[in-house]
């Protein structure tokens, strides 16, 4: 797969068990389609033709914009306001940004509040050790990143990848950042994608942190023998229509379409994406 971090090469199929199981707390038939697009999708598309790509996203029906770091930086070589008016004249949204929370970090936090952004996420982290007592460090972390947010009306959260469900001493570290992160001040963005790659279920982390994860990166995984890659929505091994079935559960605002590799076009992959989406009535 073509990601941002690379995927691990010894893996097994993805048991969709859990995902059979009656669901609970339903969304009671309210329709939330309000589809968004993690921008990382069409990266090099937007390296080449940035305003180009946003309207060929705007007319498929794209509302919701997610920005990622690129060669040109976060915003894709625009100022912050500068892409906000493009998407808000393409009628859509410029509704969370991507970062990395380091040493730049008191810019990126100015550059999102004139971006008038809601979220700003961090997509990964640098972390020294895969234990539990690196992950409360970096829970720490969060919490003063999310009050620093707090002040300027925009919400922090964070994006996982696949190595954040590693054990240590009897412990997922992704659940130590869920048990020690104030759900207030710490807006978690599920990888759906990455979750089931790392051989766990969503469904499990909507029931066991209600309400934890307002933001999803929608994503399909497909299987081929011990090779899984990003796919089209529909075509791989997420159940996505039980997925939406618990976005109350979840906490689910906003979802963000990402696809990393593609068998054709990223934008023809998006328009069948976005014909999966209606044709499930999410």
């Amino acid at each position: 797969m073509h990601t941002r971090r690379a995927f691990l090469k010894d893996t097994s199929k993805f048991s969709l068990a859990a995902m059979l199981l009656p669901p609970e707390n339903l969304f009671s038939g309210n329709k939330i389609f309000s589809p968004g697009v993690q921008l990382y999708t069409l990266r090099d598309d937007m390296k080449k033709d940035a305003i180009g790509t946003l309207k060929k996203l705007a007319s498929l029906g794209i509302k919701q914009i997610e920005t990622a770091h690129s060669e040109k930086g976060y915003y894709y070589g625009f100022k912050p306001k500068e892409i906000k008016k493009i998407c808000s004249d393409l009628k859509m949204v410029l509704r969370s940004a991507h970062i990395h929370l380091n040493q730049q970090w008191p810019q990126n936090l100015n550059d999102a509040t004139e971006a008038g952004v809601e979220y700003l996420i961090c997509s990964s982290i640098d972390i020294a050790a895969q234990t539990v007592d690196s992950y409360k460090k970096v829970s720490d972390r969060f919490n003063d990143a999310g009050k620093d947010c707090k002040k300027r009306n925009i919400k922090f959260g964070y994006h996982n990848h696949d190595y954040e469900f590693a054990v240590d001493n009897g412990q997922v570290l992704y659940d130590v950042l869920l048990d020690n992160t104030d759900p207030t001040l710490v807006h978690m963005e599920l990888d759906l994608g990455w979750v089931i790659y790392s051989k766990k279920d969503p469904l499990d982390y909507f029931r066991k942190y209600p309400g934890r994860f307002p933001l999803w990166h929608l994503k399909d995984i497909a299987v081929n023998g011990e090779q899984q890659q990003s796919t089209v929505l529909g075509t791989g091994i997420l159940n996505v229509k039980r997925m939406f079935d618990y976005a109350q559960l979840s906490g689910l605002k906003y979802y963000f379409i990402e696809q990393e590799d593609y068998t054709s076009t990223p934008l023809d992959c998006m328009k069948k994406n976005m014909a999966y989406l209606k044709k499930i009535r999410v």
